[in-house]
């Protein structure tokens, strides 16, 4: 299972326009729940031990709770920004797109337009003093204009609106979710 995502990953972020073709095409035979079950919440489960280990191996002193907070953070905005970036991308899907709404295609397509958010996640929880790799997270925008026409089927006159809509959805939507918990409680601020 691991084998095949990192294979995913590897493919989103290095040959996104090949890698959103085989995904259109493998897209008649995947369900949804397989999508999540073999996808999405083992890369979120990666996140949250990556924060984990990153807070206990990182810092001077061997402090679990700081730890349990950091995965407890880490795992709710990657699965809160999925979720919340896919439901308003479904929404505008239907509303600014004039398309009927398809909240499974929306979620396969936030899912695997945040293929680079969620490595760069898992690095910088393990590695934090390379925080310049955050500037990375621009290539995101790459990888949906690359999927924008194969995956989900947007014309070229709308291509550019579709990207800007989506890449601020999904770029936006975990730091928003992050931000919000730290505001609702305080002791996941560190």
């Amino acid at each position: 299972m691991f084998g095949e995502i990192f294979k995913c990953l590897i493919a989103l972020i290095s040959q996104p326009a090949k890698a959103w073709e085989t995904l259109s095409e493998e897209e008649q035979s995947e369900n949804n729940e397989h999508f999540l079950a073999n996808y999405i919440y083992p890369l979120l489960g990666l996140v949250a031990i990556a924060a984990f280990l990153g807070i206990l191996f990182t810092r001077k002193e061997f402090h679990v709770e700081l730890a349990l907070k950091a995965s407890v953070k880490a795992f709710l905005s990657a699965l809160g920004g999925f979720y919340l970036g896919a439901y308003l991308l479904n929404e505008l899907w239907d509303s600014v797109f004039k398309r009927e709404k398809d909240l499974k295609l929306c979620q396969r397509f936030t899912g695997y337009s945040s293929a680079l958010l969620f490595v760069l996640s898992i690095v910088l929880a393990l590695l934090p003093e390379f925080f310049f790799l955050k500037i990375f997270i621009l290539y995101t925008v790459y990888i949906i204009w690359e999927g924008a026409a194969p995956y989900m089927k947007i014309e070229d006159h709308e291509r550019m609106k579709f990207v800007g809509v989506s890449s601020a959805v999904i770029v936006l939507t975990p730091f928003v979710i992050e931000i919000i918990l730290v505001l609702l409680m305080p002791g996941l601020r560190f």
